[in-house]
């Protein structure tokens, strides 16, 4: 192809070792050609993006190379800056916005590579573009593919490819502002990333997040069961730099200890009975993402120690393997204990726990964040008018009422299942009373059996059969559905055609007791 990407038969050979890289190249290739072919160059790129200012840093060694790509760039109309190397780029962008990067790879001082993994880590790098001399085009495809650039260009620069790139590089970085924009404003109005809350507990929980998420530090997650610690965990991880990547979770208080090491760090074939395959642990399914280690301190302490090693070192060695492998992962770790208390106990290692430590954010139990609950019954009945295939609108002021007075012991989890309880009930309109568990308010180990408070309740005498029993909880069912039978096999927990059956059974001897 003669245009913006020439990529020679040796090139794609060599891209051959990086097949998602080819694809990029491929479709860049299309892009390019269909904007020249549809008129000139310039035409099609001022129609698309908005015309903001663009920012471009130019970072290169060679004087001959950078002053007539700024004083080309400053002709386009963008705002060029330059520097000589990766730590004076880092100097310049202390003072210099910059919408994208131009970087060459081989610099004295810090080389490219260095200057992006900075930007990476501190969580600020706006999309890159990678200047390459043939011959060294491996590189260019590794350092676009592990440390996240926007694309390459192969040297010398073709003009109207190098401002195809930036102009659509400068789209994303807008894009992300806009984000950025949007998503501060809906933090302002009580929601961030799949929480929400207005309560000051809740605001400084959003802006610890804020504050935390696009950097590259562990986080420490700590609260009560119920309380939203897997929320936290993946609003960090939507609001950083590794949102493209994977987000894994681990259960470590659900996990046999037996199982833990093979779970995080993988297993080769026949590492241990049992092992009929390789298998790839949680550190290597969330390479270039986030890992969430959830009740910590659940976890044996000989895999906590091996899990510092892993932390400190960032390399794991599978279950029966020889070779070490390097991890990519931000690690964000939760429990509902007391952490002082599993301090002392050995529970958590103190080594551990300062190094995951870096920043803690501590989850408000519900009843210290009442005012809330409006917020909070909106978000989730929406959630599960969409999964129960409802149309409840609200909850009464009875109701709401009763929220208020009511403590919580299992949190934001518990009042989930109260109102998918009463939106099932409901089916539409508004949550009542009604609605509600018999018992709800009522603290657990008081609870009496249902029948003496619920007035439509199914009683049985003693010497009742099963099949009795059945029907007559089908049928009151039913009456309460106004004969809906989709509604009712939801609250009985039986698929429809089960209830069908049922139905024609009882049909079938009502009909047998008639001819009798």
């Amino acid at each position: 192809m003669q245009g913006a990407f020439q990529v020679r038969s040796e090139v794609y050979r060599k891209l051959l070792i990086a097949p998602i890289i080819l694809r990029q190249t491929c479709r860049a290739e299309t892009m390019f050609a269909r904007a020249s072919h549809n008129g000139n160059t310039e035409n099609s790129l001022a129609n698309s993006t908005t015309r903001k200012p663009i920012n471009v840093l130019i970072v290169d060694d060679e004087e001959t190379q950078r002053a007539p790509l700024a004083a080309m760039l400053d002709a386009w109309g963008y705002k060029a800056e330059v520097a000589g190397d990766g730590q004076e780029a880092l100097e310049k962008l202390a003072a210099f916005s910059a919408n994208v990067i131009v970087t060459d790879l081989m610099m004295p001082r810090m080389d490219g590579f260095e200057l992006m993994k900075r930007l990476a880590a501190d969580g600020n790098m706006p999309p890159s573009i990678v200047l390459t001399a043939f011959g060294n085009i491996e590189t260019a495809i590794q350092t676009t593919h592990d440390l996240g650039a926007y694309w390459f260009l192969e040297k010398p620069i073709q003009p109207s490819a190098l401002r195809f790139l930036i102009e659509r590089a400068a789209s994303q970085s807008q894009m992300a502002e806009e984000t950025e924009r949007l998503q501060r404003q809906l933090q302002y109005q009580g929601v961030l990333v799949d929480m929400v809350g207005t309560s000051p507990p809740m605001q400084d929980v959003f802006s610890t997040i804020r504050q935390v998420a696009p950097s590259m530090a562990a986080v420490l997650v700590a609260g009560e069961s119920g309380t939203g610690k897997e929320l936290v965990a993946r609003a960090v991880h939507q609001l950083s730099t590794r949102r493209g990547g994977p987000f894994v979770a681990i259960n470590c208080a659900a996990m046999p200890e037996t199982l833990m090491e093979s779970e995080l760090f993988g297993h080769e074939k026949g590492a241990f009975t049992g092992a009929l395959e390789r298998r790839a642990g949680c550190f290597e399914l969330a390479q270039h993402g986030t890992l969430l280690l959830d009740e910590l301190a659940e976890m044996p302490s000989g895999t906590q120690a091996k899990l510092l090693r892993v932390l400190e070192d960032s390399h794991v060695r599978r279950l029966g393997g020889k070779a070490e492998i390097s991890v990519d992962v931000r690690i964000v770790a939760s429990t509902n204990r007391n952490l002082d208390e599993a301090l002392k106990t050995g529970d958590l290692r103190e080594d551990l726990y300062y190094r995951l430590n870096v920043f803690q954010i501590v989850l408000p139990p519900l009843r210290q964040r009442l005012s809330d609950l409006p917020l909070l019954c909106e978000a989730l009945i929406g959630g599960l008018n969409r999964k129960h295939t409802c149309n409840v609108t609200n909850v009464n002021d009875e109701v709401m009422d009763a929220f208020q007075k009511y403590a919580w012991p299992g949190n934001v989890r518990e009042l989930r299942n109260v109102l998918e309880r009463a939106v099932i009930m409901a089916g539409e309109g508004t949550v009542l009373m009604s609605h509600l568990p018999y018992d709800f308010g009522v603290p657990a180990g008081s609870r009496l059996p249902a029948q003496v408070f619920e007035p439509d309740c199914v009683r049985l005498p003693v010497g009742t059969t099963v099949s009795d029993a059945e029907k007559a909880l089908v049928q009151l069912t039913l009456q309460h559905t106004k004969n809906n039978k989709t509604r009712a096999a939801e609250i009985l927990g039986i698929s429809l055609k089960t209830l069908f059956n049922k139905l024609k059974e009882y049909g079938a001897a009502e009909a047998a007791d008639g001819a009798a």
